[in-house]
């Protein structure tokens, strides 16, 4: 089969739906097209809700509503007799319907074309009725992708899951541009400061509190220190309590006498603003205390983009960063933050270092690089699927 006829069927959210999710899945297809230099666009199955459905209009969107078990059905029938020769499910519990995600398997069960499955959430000791529904997506999947190496022990050991089924490949990041590093400094007045940046929506479960004790300290040493706190409070969050987290932590600078030295970027910010954000920053920093996070794209995204950071020894961070546990920091301990900040932004070689490691990491993780691996791991199994399909017939 000539490459440029291979087609893959995505399922997953896609933009422009504003998602973590949706927006991996956007870039890995773009990877994959570039990769195998397409000529028909890739379709995909956008999971969403019915308010979402006049997101999806081009010819290639296939827009499947979540809570409506007897669509997984008809998407399937409707695959099966494509020309679509495999599926990419890009697998997170909440953005299918049913109990834990469970309508994906209406799709699975029905499907006769190879599913190479994506899971991005893996947990070390899985939960009913959590654990069944993954064991069984595993289960009707004929490949595994992950993109942390300890998710490859958890599916094994929890699930039986042969480690032959299992692929890693990491989260891709965007390649790094250094005149847009220049010009995005330029633009947010950051040339004369040395800028410690933390992304996401915000919610007590982010370790903000501890940069900003760690600051107090740290800028008596290094006066030109800044912190950077970018992104929206977290729907749930503010549905619950409005903006009284933000709040608390406004009221904790001011205690701290940070003023001069925090800032709140208080908006969505689309991911090329991040992207050029990430790269303008000196130092990012994942300081979770949730250890058992185990994927994380702006850890991700930091890292392929060759920029120092330095994170709690959560899932993740631990598996991206080994080899490098100088940029492992535990969660709670002010003083070991505050001096590593001072280190790194008193001695510039020490800060080069952090960059060195974390861009030799981050090699690999480009769009360009992965979208190849990506392209080989489908088209392998769907290879293998045809040999296998042969040997019956």
């Amino acid at each position: 089969m000539s490459p440029k006829t291979f087609q893959i069927a995505y399922v997953s959210t896609y933009v422009p739906k504003k998602c973590g999710l949706a927006t991996y899945t956007h870039h890995l297809r773009e990877a994959v097209r570039v990769a195998h230099n397409g000529i028909f666009p890739d379709p995909i199955v956008a999971m969403c809700n019915e308010d979402e459905l006049e997101l999806y209009n081009e010819s290639w969107h296939f827009p499947l509503l979540k809570n409506d078990k007897e669509e997984y059905r008809k998407m399937a029938d409707y695959l099966n007799r494509s020309a679509v020769d495999i599926v990419s499910l890009q697998h997170e519990f909440g953005i299918f319907g049913g109990e834990a995600g469970s309508y994906a398997l209406e799709l699975l069960n029905r499907l006769n074309k190879p599913v190479v499955t994506t899971f991005h959430t893996v947990f070390e000791t899985p939960q009913e009725p959590y654990a069944a529904v993954q064991a069984e997506i595993a289960k009707r999947s004929d490949r595994i992708h992950v993109m942390n190496r300890k998710a490859i022990g958890y599916l094994s050991d929890n699930f039986g899951i042969p480690l032959e089924k299992i692929s890693y490949i990491p989260h891709g990041t965007p390649v790094p541009s250094k005149a847009d590093r220049i010009r995005t400094r330029s633009e947010y007045g950051w040339e004369q400061r040395k800028v410690v940046f933390q992304f996401g929506l915000l919610s007590r479960s982010k370790g903000v509190e501890l940069i900003l004790r760690s600051m107090a300290a740290a800028v008596k040493a290094v006066p030109d220190l800044l912190y950077v706190l970018a992104g929206q409070t977290h729907p749930e969050v503010r549905k619950h309590e409005g903006e009284a987290y933000r709040e608390e932590l406004n009221a904790l600078i001011e205690e701290l006498g940070l003023q001069h030295h925090v800032r709140m970027i208080d908006r969505y910010i689309p991911e090329e603003e991040l992207t050029s954000l990430l790269q303008a920053c000196d130092l990012y920093v994942t300081p979770y205390p949730g250890m058992q996070q185990i994927t994380s794209g702006t850890l991700a995204y930091a890292v392929g983009l060759g920029r120092p950071v330095l994170s709690t020894p959560y899932i993740y961070a631990k598996d991206l960063l080994q080899g490098c546990e100088e940029l492992l920091l535990p969660y709670g301990d002010v003083e070991a933050w505050s001096v590593k900040l001072i280190e790194l932004f008193s001695y510039p070689e020490k800060l080069k270092l952090c960059e060195k490691l974390a861009a030799d990491i981050g090699k690999s993780m480009q769009w360009p690089v992965v979208g190849q691996e990506y392209l080989q791991l489908l088209e392998r199994t769907a290879a293998e699927k045809r040999w296998r399909m042969a040997d019956v017939i």
